[in-house]
């Protein structure tokens, strides 16, 4: 029942409380009655009261409709807890009929939680059901109230975005039409008017700094209606559009420009970038209307490039204009407007050195902000600096002028390394020349695997040996430290560069560089590390290996580790996610050497993860710590499954903790490392105590809603199964209960099916079998509803599967109780189907194989009409295919390799721990080749029953030669001949 407005005003009140109960129950209050009929609209008509006592009130009340419009609007199908939260369907028509009004009438911190519900409710309606958004925010464009028409703008602009960034589609370009059928003229007027207007109102900071912001928004707004293609009202209207992006970039007025502001962008600043990023996605689509315009735009922003600061408030403006001039000058198209020695000169002298140059903020934020300075300067961090847009200015130089920009190069490095020798205080040129070298020497390179091709006119490996190592040599840390960061990171991006050799000589330098008390030296330290450790060489076979092996690692062990955990128990220093994937990736790599050292590496960890238990900050750390663990694990109980004991008395303890203060974050981590243990556990072991006593729990409703435990808590219940199925039988119905709710739900059907096929696997027969009716039936009403790729696939490898285990007549006799020739029709609708549109792979083809198989040897009912022979043929065709398919993979499919290069972090809404994954488990390891059986089965059917298959044989296979030939191949091959 939705509460009365005084009194849902009293309950926000208590939400606001310091007191913890008060809040707690002003918050239940809230969640119990948003579902409620009018609870919307009472929660609306709170937020439009005009009191100014209320204030707080009406913030607290639009940040509780905005979440509820985000939790209950369009809620995931298959989040049985958010559908709890529903919005009403009686309430959506008045709140979108009246949400726009609301929006335009409050103060502007309650705007914008207005401004975003829109968004939200519009991601889902706009435009099929909320036709008169558009018209409703467009209409508001001549409002007098500046504070409305900024409103709608922001919020159009918020809407528009999903026009950005996403594959065409027919759909899509359809909302795009809506849209510019709607918006495209008065859109291009309420620009051209709002730049006509700046010159009337240059003395008045208030009118020129409302009427700016508004004008980055239509910059906004015409990116994202422009990113796909370019529509034809805006080819037709280009020079309405370029005559204003001109005037922008050219805007001064010295009265909006705070000269003790070093930080916040101005509000000119915030326009100039809207205009530079249009102008740039103009020129990377090279759009023929636009070109006339380049010559003056390339002028404009290179002056706008002249006038920038190097304060942080001008970074925006300093990328996007030198990501513009990159765009240009690595076409060939654009090659007239920057050829010429004086020109390249030019850009050198103003913009590359300038811009590469470190700033009094950098040596800051390298001191009081490492986090902040290494995600901008990182080899591989998305975030966009100053130095990373100028060596990518320098690269497209490259990739049109490659010899005179190296000549160029080559002079100022020497000029500015020749200064670096006479006066060593002037480390800053140094570091500018080694930036240089960067963005002149790299022709192709990807974060993950480094450089690929280099520019042959740079003798990289003679400018390391003379000028960086001796920088990497130096053992006062202290001495130049950004230098230092510098010289690892050229270290680092050209790791496939160096020798293996050449490895062996870094190494103690790279360890040594561990121990700087300067958090970034020790973090590009430890990343270069792990990146070495992950560097390949050509191989046999067209094969690739590792540069630096287990066995070139050991003797490096022991100050390895000691310096990277002396950084992790450093509670001075925050978490260090590169740190800890270097501590993983050392681990896997030392692998075979890991015994000596398990027990003192397992309790660093352990009290590493008991420490970031208590307030879990950082995903990546936390993700790396739980991996290398699983690491150890991996490595030492693969030689030697006893030591699953020592683990257990190791890290029970801690993961018993976790799961008692239930920490959300680790839970999925706990879930699959006891999984991990108990795969490893040996055969004919049992449970042992602590898994008996830990199973019941797991079953735990609760446990189970929380999506991002699903996958890991099914893996654990699963590995319970393999390892002591006959203790949990007295918990069968509680597994098949779980079964049941994972099964119902799109997102957790697959985990579903890999507990049925668990049970079947381990289980008694005796225990499970009385239950496969209702379990048959239960699968067969959702097929009923829906027969999706994902889910069919599912069901036909569980058929296959139970029919390998206990015969094809179980599979029918199962099916035919529900309704007399059931099992038939699955067969010709359901399962063949599927083989025809998708091959299964691996395992999956092994077992599909077998079942198979079984069905046509072992079922008479399918002789019985045309129907069933037919029916037959088919299933010997599909069988047939999955043999001979290269793609089945069937000859490798208990090979299933660790790709321990893959890119491994956390993800936030699952994070699979890629050392703890579950290895692949044959459910057939008696049944060496599927294939071979199959021929063989097909002999001794052929042989005892002579002419009744060979026609059906022929019917099946003489559709496909290369069936058919495929066929007779593998009857070769299995030494077998049909009758």
């Amino acid at each position: 029942m939705a509460l009365p407005i005084e009194q849902l005003r009293q309950v926000l009140s208590q939400s606001l409380s310091p007191d913890v109960t008060t809040r707690q129950n002003a918050e239940r209050a809230l969640l119990t009655s948003q579902t409620s009929q009018g609870h919307a609209l009472t929660v609306l008509r709170l937020i439009s009261s005009n009191d100014a006592a209320d204030g707080p009130v009406r913030q607290s009340a639009a940040v509780h409709f905005k979440n509820m419009v985000k939790k209950g609007w369009s809620p995931d199908p298959d989040d049985e807890d958010a559908k709890k939260f529903l919005v009403p369907t009686s309430d959506r028509d008045m709140i979108k009929n009246n949400l726009v009004e609301l929006m335009c009438t409050v103060p502007p911190q309650i705007q914008a939680q207005c401004s975003e519900s829109i968004s939200l409710i519009a991601a889902h309606d706009f435009p099929q059901k909320w036709d008169n958004l558009l018209p409703d925010l467009i209409s508001r464009f001549g409002n007098p109230n500046w504070a409305v028409v900024n409103g709608v703008l922001l919020t159009a602009n918020s809407i528009f975005k999903r026009f950005r960034y996403v594959q065409r589609s027919d759909a899509l370009y359809a909302d795009i039409l809506y849209v510019l059928q709607r918006i495209q003229e008065p859109l291009t007027q309420l620009f051209t008017t709002i730049t006509q207007q700046l010159d009337a109102y240059a003395n008045n900071i208030q009118e020129l700094t409302a009427r700016l912001e508004a004008l980055r928004s239509i910059n906004r707004i015409f990116y994202s209606l422009n990113y796909q293609d370019l529509p034809e009202y805006f080819e037709d209207h280009m020079k309405e559009w370029m005559t204003g992006f001109a005037k922008l970039l050219e805007y001064k007025n010295q009265i909006l420009v705070d000269e003790d502001e070093d930080v916040t962008p101005g509000p000119i600043d915030n326009v100039q970038v809207s205009v530079v990023q249009n102008l740039n996605l103009y020129g990377n689509k090279d759009e023929e209307p636009f070109l006339p315009y380049l010559p003056q735009f390339t002028t404009l922003v290179w002056n706008l490039l002249m006038t920038v600061t190097p304060h942080t408030k001008h970074d925006a403006l300093a990328t996007i204009s030198i990501r513009f001039l990159s765009s240009l000058i690595g076409k060939l198209m654009h090659h007239k407007l920057f050829e010429g020695e004086g020109t390249l000169r030019e850009i050198f002298g103003r913009i590359v050195i300038p811009n590469l140059t470190i700033r009094e903020i950098d040596q800051e934020r390298f001191e009081d902000d490492p986090a902040e300075f290494i995600l901008s300067d990182m080899e591989s961090s998305d975030t966009e600096s100053r130095r990373k847009c100028t060596q990518e200015l320098l690269r497209a130089m490259c990739r049109q002028f490659e010899q005179e920009t190296t000549a160029i190069c080559s002079e100022h490095v020497n000029q500015m390394l020749s200064q670096f020798a006479s006066d060593k205080s002037k480390w800053e040129m140094k570091d500018v020349a080694i930036h240089l070298i960067l963005g002149v020497a790299i022709r192709a390179e990807s974060a993950q695997f480094g450089v690929s091709q280099v520019n042959e006119a740079v003798n990289v490996m003679d400018f390391f040996s003379t000028h960086v190592y001796t920088e990497l040599q130096e053992t006062d840390m202290n001495v130049r430290p950004m230098l230092k960061a510098t010289s690892i990171k050229f270290v680092s991006i050209f790791r496939n560069q160096f020798s293996k050799e050449q490895f062996g000589g870094l190494l103690p330098l790279l360890i040594a560089h561990l121990g700087s008390p300067h958090v970034v030296v020790h973090t590009y330290a430890a990343s270069a590390i792990e990146k070495m450790l992950t560097s390949k060489v050509d191989g046999p076979n067209n094969t690739k290996v590792a540069k630096v092996s287990g066995a070139d690692l050991k003797p490096f062990l022991g100050n390895l580790f000691t310096s990277l955990f002396a950084i992790v128990e450093n509670l001075d220093w925050n978490e260090n996610e590169y740190v800890m994937k270097c501590i993983m990736r050392s681990l896997s790599v030392a692998n075979d050497d890991l015994l000596e050292v398990v027990s003192i590496v397992l309790e660093k960890l352990t009290s590493a993860l008991g420490i970031v238990a208590k307030n879990p900050k950082n995903p990546q750390y936390n993700h790396f710590l739980f991996e290398s663990i699983a690491v150890l694990i991996r490595a030492v109980c693969s030689k030697d499954s006893a030591h699953t004991s020592a683990f257990e008395h190791f890290l029970f303890p801690p993961f018993q903790t976790i799961l008692q203060m239930d920490v959300v974050e680790f839970t999925p981590y706990v879930f699959q490392l006891l999984a991990q243990i108990l795969e490893f556990r040996p055969e004919g072991a049992g449970l042992g105590d602590g898994y008996t006593s830990l199973f019941a729990p797991l079953l735990t409703p609760t446990l189970w809603e929380r999506k991002s435990n699903v996958p890991a808590l099914s893996r654990l219940i699963v590995a319970y199964l393999g390892k002591g199925a006959k203790d949990l039988v007295p918990q069968l119905m509680g597994i098949l209960g779980v079964f049941q709710k994972l099964v119902s739900s799109k997102a957790n059907e697959l985990f579903a099916f890999d507990l049925l096929r668990a049970i079947v696997m381990y289980m008694p027969q005796e225990v499970f079998m009385p239950r496969m009716k209702d379990i048959f039936h239960l699968i067969l009403m959702k097929l009923q509803r829906g027969k999706t790729p994902k889910f069919v696939g599912l069901v036909t490898h569980f058929f296959a599967l139970y029919i390998g285990k206990f015969g094809s007549q179980g599979y029918l006799d199962q099916l035919n109780q529900i309704q007399p020739g059931l099992g038939l029709m699955l067969l010709g609708q359901v399962w063949i189907p599927r083989l025809q549109s998708s091959s299964p792979t691996r395992l999956e083809a092994k077992t599909q194989v077998v079942g198979l198989t079984k069905l046509l040897c072992d079922t008479p009912a399918l002789l019985a009409d045309t129907n069933g022979q037919q029916i037959w043929s088919q299933i010997l065709a599909r069988a047939v295919k999955i043999v001979i398919s290269p793609d089945s993979h069937l000859t490798g499919v208990s090979a299933e390799d660790y790709d321990d290069d893959a890119e491994i972090g956390y993800d936030a809404s699952f994070s699979l721990l890629h050392f703890a994954k579950r290895p692949a488990v044959d459910a057939f390891p008696e049944v060496q080749d599927a294939g071979a059986s199959l021929a063989k089965s097909m002999q001794t059917i052929c042989a005892s029953h002579p002419g009744v298959f060979a026609p059906l044989i022929q019917q099946g296979l003489s559709g496909d030669p290369k069936l058919s030939a495929g066929f007779q191949s593998l009857c070769q091959k299995s030494g077998v001949h049909l009758a």
